[in-house]
């Protein structure tokens, strides 16, 4: 027995909407094409994305995969309406762990799961996906949207990203031979990143301005629009400088941990890395967060990037041609310390914090 048409239950009634996830993949085609680079020209729509490593340009290459959120920064981006720059911050947090590893940042993929699907929402993220992608120099060749009622409230949605890059055998990152006396160079951050949101949103819950106020580290905008500045892609400088030099010899980015968590990660056992905290650029953001919040300096260090999102270890005779090449590339890099022989604690701190 059949139900007869018109009566029975339909996925649309359920609350999916199968027609608007069409539009929206119609509405991004655009966006997605922008993005092609060598190795990566198809339509998005299959299922399956593809790229071509020898039309990139590679011989023997080893692939370098990265996988990423934005965590709560995306709440913000929720509560502010503002969509248009959370998909720069995704391909950020995935690329950047690709570049350390001496990569490059080859493909991008993408997970957009909310309760409710707005097409225009959704394109909106994306076109900060594409833009990612474009500043990152890689393909955006697929995607997934993800329609879940009753899995997330009202306009809540998460999201996920994925890349994939490649590095010919024998370059990858961290080298040997990290050894005290290296130098260590930071770039700055521009701004808060895609960490520590979560104690970012409770400390603007306890000053007691609303996202639509003038952000008082930030003349000319918003709150939401300052803590909304997206993540730094630090992809094709630091590609231009492994190209140019091969003095760098392992590269850190600074995300959730901050300094005590990500710097060992490229350190041999025997090592540490003193930092003298009077050579950061510290952000105006991050004085108003740790005296809006009363936020101690350690806790800091360890949540934030505090001004600095990317950092490097070059030899010494090496450093003054790396910084040269930073500089030609764009980049305003800081002599941020210097490794030195393991301590008690892989990661040391002089100076202060200008906070």
């Amino acid at each position: 027995m059949t139900s007869e048409p018109g009566n029975g239950m339909t996925y649309a009634q359920a609350g999916v909407d199968i027609d608007a996830g069409n539009a929206m993949v119609d509405a991004i085609k655009p966006l997605v094409r922008a993005t092609r680079r060598p190795g990566a020209d198809a339509e998005i729509g299959g299922f399956g994305g593809l790229f071509d490593l020898k039309a990139a340009g590679f011989k023997d290459p080893i692939l370098v995969a990265a996988n990423d959120g934005v965590g709560t920064k995306v709440k913000v981006a929720i509560e502010t309406g503002r969509h248009d720059t959370i998909g720069i911050d995704l391909v950020a947090m995935c690329v950047n762990d690709i570049i350390v590893q001496g990569a490059e940042p080859l493909f991008f993929l993408d997970y957009y799961a909310t309760g409710k699907l707005v097409p225009g929402v959704g394109a909106d993220i994306v076109r900060g996906i594409a833009e990612g992608c474009v500043r990152a120099g890689c393909a955006l060749i697929g995607g997934e949207t993800a329609e879940m009622p009753g899995l997330y409230d009202g306009a809540d949605y998460d999201l996920a990203g994925f890349s994939v890059g490649a590095a010919e055998r024998g370059t990858l990152l961290p080298r040997q031979g990290i050894a005290p006396g290296d130098v260590v160079l930071g770039l700055p951050s521009s701004g808060v990143h895609s960490n520590g949101f979560s104690l970012v949103r409770r400390i603007v819950e306890a000053s007691g301005l609303g996202y639509d106020a003038p952000a008082p580290f930030a003349p000319g905008l918003s709150l939401g629009q300052a803590l909304l500045e997206p993540t730094r892609i630090y992809v094709k400088p630091l590609l231009a400088v492994l190209k140019a030099t091969d003095g760098i010899k392992a590269l850190a980015h600074i995300t959730g941990g901050g300094f005590p968590d990500n710097l060992p990660r490229v350190l041999p056992d025997a090592v540490g890395i003193a930092v003298d905290l009077d050579a950061i650029p510290v952000l105006p953001v991050f004085g108003w967060l740790a005296r809006t919040g009363n936020v101690a300096v350690h806790e800091m260090l360890r949540t934030f990037n505090c001004g600095i999102g990317m950092v490097a270890v070059v030899e010494a005779p090496a450093a003054a041609a790396v910084i040269a090449a930073l500089a030609e590339a764009g980049e305003a890099p800081v002599r941020l310390g210097r490794i030195t022989e393991r301590g008690p604690e892989p990661v040391t701190f002089t100076g202060t914090l200008a906070l």
